[in-house]
């Protein structure tokens, strides 16, 4: 059976509004900067993915990028690890991390998605999983996420998580002192009333120094874990925190590309492994990420783009958690659904993302 031929590939930008801001005590955003890629192939196929700029101050250039990678796709088969290869290739000599990455990241999610849909398969089975039984009981367990937004609120959010059947959550903290960090801990953990565990992430807020004092701190809280307390890129600073606390230490979102994963593994920064698929190579980026995790017993979740994370989260051999953070619903057909705190993967081809056009036309710059 030959090879459907890519065509062409659509590119638009957007902002989508955000239910409320997302509050970090590293900043905050006020709505989604997306990138929706639609490939097109002659077999009368398309695939859809998006990525999130974090800022709209470089929308523009990744959309422009986008655009120029457009030409390298044109009569290219529908092959998405040939095809990924091919375009990292391109740039051997000035490197892929950064904005050149987020853009193939994307592309390589939108043909697979393709590559699934034509041969009328859900994701996950494309890659060799099954959906299971589609019961609430079969689903990957999901954590609600949230922002750092207060005591009140995080205890508004963590009770309303807990009504809605989640068994994990997730809130953000770094606030000025080391004494607001735990009030505000212990107020979300009684909020769940014994029917949840809390997850805490700093988004990289402290330095190595100030994470030494607050992370040894809430070791006695009984999270399931605790994210980012440095920089992202200090493999020896998280190394030596994560030898110093009991509570799991939380790594990943902002690792680029499978070769930064076993670094960091090797250095022992992290318990725990949470990708992004933006950042580490899309499908297929993942798929090399989570063999690398599994020889080293590490469990892995993700980090934001839920819908195609649960076909991926399928056939991870050592699946932890599937973050629960609605970017992208409002531009959605059929989100994610999640019941009983456990996220469902759907038996539909493809990697299940449809646009609700009247939306995106009404969110498009």
């Amino acid at each position: 059976m030959s090879l459907p031929l890519i065509t062409e590939m659509r590119v638009r930008a957007l902002i989508v509004p955000l239910a409320q801001p997302l509050k970090t005590a590293s900043g905050t955003v006020q709505a989604a900067p997306m990138l929706l890629l639609d490939v097109q192939t002659d077999a009368g196929v398309c695939g859809h993915a998006y990525i999130f700029t974090y800022t709209p101050l470089v929308l523009g250039a990744v959309k422009q990028l986008a655009t120029d990678l457009n030409l390298l796709l044109e009569g290219q088969p529908l092959d998405p690890l040939g095809l990924t290869n091919s375009l990292r290739s391109r740039f051997m000599l000035i490197g892929t991390y950064g904005l050149v990455d987020m853009v193939l990241a994307g592309i390589d999610m939108a043909v697979w998605d393709a590559h699934a849909k034509f041969l009328q398969l859900p994701l996950v089975r494309a890659l060799g999983g099954s959906v299971g039984s589609g019961t609430a009981a079969d689903g990957i367990p999901a954590y609600a996420s949230f922002g750092m937004d207060g005591m009140a609120d995080a205890v508004k959010h963590v009770a309303a998580a807990v009504e809605r059947g989640f068994k994990a959550i997730k809130i953000k903290i770094g606030y000025p002192t080391l004494q607001e960090d735990i009030a505000v801990v212990r107020a979300a953990i009684k909020a769940t009333e014994g029917a949840a565990r809390l997850m805490v992430d700093y988004n990289q807020s402290l330095d190595v120094a100030e994470a030494m004092v607050r992370c040894p701190a809430l070791d006695d809280e009984g999270l399931l874990w605790i994210e980012e307390p440095t920089r992202y890129d200090d493999n020896c600073g998280h190394a030596q925190i994560a030898a110093a606390i009991k509570t799991p230490l939380q790594l990943g979102e902002n690792l680029w590309g499978p070769r930064q994963v076993a670094e960091s593994l090797r250095m022992k920064a992290s318990d725990y492994m949470m990708p992004d698929l933006m950042k580490i190579g899309g499908v297929s980026g993942w798929m090399q990420t989570v063999g690398l995790c599994a020889a080293n017993n590490v469990r892995v979740s993700n980090h934001f783009f839920q819908e195609i994370s649960v076909h991926l989260l399928r056939v991870t051999p050592t699946a932890h958690y599937i973050e629960y953070f609605q970017m992208a619903d409002p531009i959605l057909v059929d989100p994610l659904q999640v019941r009983n705190g456990n996220a469902i993967v759907r038996d539909s081809p493809g990697n299940g993302i449809q646009w609700k056009e009247e939306a995106v036309e009404r969110y498009t710059l």
